[in-house]
């Protein structure tokens, strides 16, 4: 669980951090609108772990077909 937490981290450093420039977000609102804004990791990049898929597209396909 270490690496997968660890590479979080660096995702995070790489796709979301990098997006502010150095600007701290002290308003936790202001700060979900922008991770939401900025989630590229989850909602539109392929992953090759799940077939080119997004974790969210990943995520739908698991949930519907649990229904």
């Amino acid at each position: 669980m270490k690496g997968k937490v660890e590479r979080s981290h660096r995702i995070d450093a790489e796709e979301f951090y990098r997006l502010l420039d150095g600007v701290v977000i002290d308003d936790a609102e202001v700060f979900n609108d922008k991770l939401r804004e900025g989630d590229c990791y989850n909602y539109h990049r392929p992953h090759g772990g799940l077939g080119g898929r997004t974790p969210y597209e990943r995520l739908k396909q698991k949930t519907a077909t649990q229904a």
